[in-house]
C-alpha cells in the first residue's frame, strides 16, 4: 500500500511531529511505502490563487474551479500544486495529521485541500460520497488537540469530536470518494506527561496496525437519492405518506 501523510506542524519537536515519525515507522515497518508532505518544512504556499494557472481558460475573470478543471485536463497547474496531486493519486491512504485550531485544521492544511483536491479530478457535478473522483482511496485523520477526551461526546460539551469535524470527514474527505476512517486523537498533549505521550504513541501504532480492518465512517449513497438529490421513498412508503397511513406489516411467519 501506497501511504501519502499530510503533515502540518511548525515546530520539528512537536508531538505532531512525533506522531509522523511513529506513522511512518509503524507503515514502512509493515512493508507499506509513505511519502510525506511536510507542509511548513516545503513552505507550501495555502493562498489559491490565479497564479495557480499558467493559461487560464478565461483570464478576464477567474473562477477557481473551473479553472482548476482546465488547468489538469492541459497540464498548466502552478508546479506545486502537480507535485501533491501526483502524490495523491499515487496513493492508496492519505493520512491528515495536524493539531487542531479553532475546531479545524491549521490554514496551511487547508490551503493544501483548497488548491490540491481539484474540481473535475477529485469532484464535480453529481460526482461526490461515493460517486466522488478519489473513490477507492482510504483516507485517517490524525489530530493532537489541547483539550480533554471526556470533554468530547454526545453528551458533552463540544459534542461527539465526529461532529466537530464533519467539515473535514464528511465535507471534504468523504465528499470527495474516499472511505474514512474513524480519527484518531491525541488528548490533551500540551500537558501531560512524557510517560502519557508515550502511551498514546503506542495506541496510535495499534490504530494503524488495523486500518485495513476498521470499518469506514458512514456517508450518503447517491443510489439513495434521485436526480434532484432527494432521497427515493420505497414503493411501501410512498404510499403511506400519501395516505398518511402505515404500510402494513407483511406476514413473517
Amino acid at each position: 500500500m501506497k501511504v501519502l501523510l499530510i503533515h502540518a506542524h511548525y515546530e520539528p519537536k512537536s508531538f505532531t511531529a512525533a506522531m509522523r515519525d511513529q506513522a511512518i515507522d509503524t507503515l514502512t515497518g509493515c512493508g507499506h511505502e509513505v511519502m510525506v508532505s511536510d507542509l511548513y518544512e516545503m513552505q507550501f504556499d495555502p493562498i489559491a490563487k490565479k497564479a495557480d494557472f499558467g493559461s487560464p481558460k478565461r483570464a478576464d475573470y477567474i473562477v477557481y474551479a473551473l479553472e482548476q478543471r482546465h488547468g489538469y485536463e492541459t497540464g498548466t497547474l502552478a508546479a506545486d500544486i502537480r507535485q501533491e496531486v501526483e502524490k495523491l493519486l499515487e496513493a492508496d491512504l492519505l493520512i491528515l495529521s495536524f493539531p487542531v485550531f479553532w475546531f479545524s485544521v491549521p490554514a496551511i492544511m487547508k490551503g493544501w485541500i483548497d488548491r490540491v483536491l481539484l474540481s473535475g479530478l477529485a469532484y464535480g457535478g453529481t460526482r461526490f460520497y461515493d460517486r466522488g473522483g478519489l473513490v477507492g482511496k482510504k483516507a485517517l485523520v490524525a489530530a493532537t488537540i489541547g483539550s480533554r477526551e471526556h470533554m468530547f461526546g454526545s453528551d458533552a460539551v463540544h459534542g461527539s469530536f465526529e461532529a466537530m469535524f464533519s467539515h473535514l470527514l464528511r465535507g471534504t474527505l468523504g465528499y470527495v470518494g474516499m472511505s474514512v476512517l474513524p480519527p484518531f486523537a491525541a488528548w490533551h498533549v500540551p500537558y501531560v506527561t512524557d510517560e502519557e505521550r508515550r502511551c498514546i504513541l503506542s495506541a496510535y501504532h495499534d490504530y494503524l496496525l488495523s486500518v485495513d480492518r476498521l470499518a469506514p465512517l458512514k456517508f450518503p449513497s447517491l443510489a439513495d437519492f434521485d436526480d434532484q438529490m432527494r432521497r427515493k421513498i420505497s414503493s411501501d412508503c410512498s404510499a403511506a405518506e400519501r395516505t398518511g397511513e402505515r404500510p402494513a406489516l407483511r406476514d413473517a411467519s
